[in-house]
């Protein structure tokens, strides 16, 4: 069997910049071992399997090199970019992924809309041996995503996340519960509004360069903390990726940013 594999570099305008994603576009469903086997074998953050259900309804699912992930946007966003390459009569996408979560994608010019749900974050504590291990000598504020499990510091200065150097055996060694660690501050730059960077040895690579999921609990954070709806957010890995995100309501948020194509060929299994 031959499977429709690409490489798309999402959250971004330029090629091999932004966050680079796998998606393999499936006649039918295929085992889970194999997507597994799959996103190994491709060893980028994460891939995504796409199925066909229906005329412009879509089941997508994400694999990182070690495990299943719910829910990925820069994999949402990659094989959007795809789908509508293919089909340049396509506008609308709707995706559904395996926690049932149903995904509303549109075109909108040369940029892709994506209709996200709004996650909370509640109060949380972080060791120090994290800390320590992220390079960080203090901290502003900590919250915890449940849907996500990911644990979130805020910190005061962006030019200090920004020079974030991990130690990630140490890192990977602090703590045994979480998928990843966000780190975020308010932006220095007059075009953003807000900063992260995220850090997940314990589910996937040691950081991911851009990663729009994170923006399902970041975008209602910081919508609180500066009193906007609307905003742009800065991923300031060595890649780095910008998206806008936008709360419509209390449940859901949209995040919009474009994707580049940069390898197409076929996975034989």
């Amino acid at each position: 069997m031959n499977i429709k594999t690409f490489i798309v570099d999402a959250f971004t305008n330029e090629r091999f910049k932004g966050n680079p994603a796998g998606v393999c576009i499936l006649k039918n469903s295929i085992d889970d071992n194999l997507m597994l086997s799959i996103a190994k074998e491709l060893g980028l953050s994460e891939t995504a399997f796409v199925t066909k259900t229906r005329k412009n309804h879509f089941s997508i699912r994400y694999y990182s090199p070690k495990m299943e992930i719910p829910l990925c946007g820069h994999a949402t966003l990659a094989s959007s970019k795809v789908l509508f390459s293919k089909d340049i009569n396509l506008d609308k996408i709707y995706f559904e992924t395996i926690q049932n979560l149903k995904l509303e994608i549109r075109k909108c010019g040369n940029e892709i809309i994506m209709q996200f749900p709004i996650y909370e974050t509640e109060p949380s504590t972080v060791s120090n041996e994290l800390t320590t291990a992220l390079g960080l000598n203090a901290y502003k504020n900590c919250e915890y995503n449940k849907e996500t499990n990911i644990l979130m510091l805020e910190i005061d200065d962006s030019e200090v996340l920004n020079r974030l150097k991990p130690d990630f055996e140490a890192l990977y060694k602090s703590n045994n519960t979480i998928n990843g660690v966000l780190v975020t501050a308010l932006s220095k730059h007059k075009n953003y509004d807000f900063e992260s960077r995220y850090f997940w040895p314990w589910s996937g690579t040691n950081e991911d360069p851009v990663t729009g999921g994170t923006h399902t609990f970041l975008a209602k954070y910081w919508s609180k903390r500066i009193g906007k709806t609307k905003m742009k957010s800065l991923q300031c890995s060595e890649r780095s990726g910008n998206m806008e995100v936008e709360l419509l309501d209390e449940k859901n948020l949209t995040i919009k940013s474009n994707a580049q194509i940069v390898f197409k060929g076929k996975i034989k299994v």
